[in-house]
């Protein structure tokens, strides 16, 4: 139905506007234009002329609309796509990915993704997620970018205390390698030992030939991303452990070995959180005391969007590198 839809509110958008423009150029005309012989000869040939291009462009408009329509429709993180045989194909591995996180890990678990996908964990998979849509706290953020885009042992020591799943997305145009420059300077921004000197973080990717630079070589998100998929690359089986790839490799879900016990229980406890009110439900959680040297040598991010507050030396100079990094890069 949306084809029509559009096709019919379109014809009458445009039949209204022509109409208007009839009647002011008959205003024009006076007297003359009253009378109904003189009327009927200025709107045939206007009919017809709109008969003429809804002929012509009807049809392809029409097409266009249905096509709109449809791909506006379906839910986003189950599509059809096809082969290179040409097989169509549905992709449903999303779906999978949040079932299998649901039936087969306990019911506190708690999930590390990129953020894009924290309501999708939390409303699908039921679990506990690390960040969402509604996460506002840049320092927060930038913290999982840290988490990701570290040195695997490094960023496993962080992981250990916040979560006991990692979920990654590897295929597709918008996966996570394709997202991880972001996640290199969101991280960066805050802790400034990620790209060192580098505020766009153009050292954290990939060469012109495909292969990675060795900041990313080495980064969590690479390990997981390409674990036994491409050569001599694999992830510490100490430290982590494969326990789900999808259909279509789309999704990959590794358990976080070596899980800080004391953490959990201290993130779990109520009176570690920070409510607005006795009894609210809206709490500001914190992070557990064994991350406290971590969390102490983030910077805040507000100083360098809020011309309203004093900047520091430091402050400025991260902006003057990030802008003139733009302007080379443009």
């Amino acid at each position: 139905l949306g084809g029509p839809f559009w096709l019919g509110r379109g014809f009458r958008v445009i039949w209204g506007r022509i109409d208007g423009a009839v009647e002011s150029a008959g205003k024009a005309l006076g007297g003359v234009y009253r009378h109904w012989t003189v009327r009927l000869l200025v709107r045939l040939p206007v009919a017809a002329a709109i008969l003429y291009l809804s002929n012509l462009y009807g049809k392809e408009f029409l097409g266009y609309c249905q096509s709109m329509a449809q791909g506006m429709s379906n839910p986003s993180i189950v599509y059809k796509a096809q082969l290179r045989n040409g097989q169509t194909i549905v992709v449903n591995d999303y779906i999978e990915a949040y079932h299998w996180l649901r039936d087969n890990t306990p019911e506190d678990s708690r999930v590390m993704a990129w953020w894009d996908y924290g309501y999708q964990i939390s409303g699908i998979a039921d679990r506990i997620t690390i960040a969402d849509g509604n996460t506002w706290n840049h320092e927060h953020i930038a913290t999982l970018g840290k988490c990701l885009t570290s040195e695997e042992s490094l960023a496993h020591a962080i992981v250990r205390h916040l979560a006991d799943y990692v979920l990654v997305w590897t295929g597709g145009g918008g996966d996570d390698l394709a997202k991880s420059p972001h996640m290199a300077r969101i991280g960066n921004s805050v802790y400034s030992d990620i790209c060192p000197d580098d505020p766009l973080c153009r050292h954290f990717g990939f060469n012109k030939d495909g292969s990675p630079t060795p900041t990313m070589a080495v980064s969590l998100l690479y390990k997981l991303h390409a674990h036994n998929q491409q050569n001599g690359v694999q992830i510490n089986g100490t430290l982590f452990k494969e326990v789900f790839t999808s259909r279509y490799n789309m999704v990959r879900i590794y358990k976080v070995r070596k899980v800080s016990k004391k953490s959990k229980k201290w993130l779990a406890d109520p009176a570690n959180r920070i409510c607005d009110a006795p009894g609210s439900w809206y709490c500001n959680g914190q992070y557990p005391p064994a991350l406290a040297k971590l969390i102490s040598k983030r910077r805040s991010f507000k100083q360098l969007e809020d011309f309203n507050k004093e900047q520091t030396a430091q402050d400025l100079e991260y902006q003057r590198k990030y802008l003139q990094g733009l302007n080379q890069a443009g």
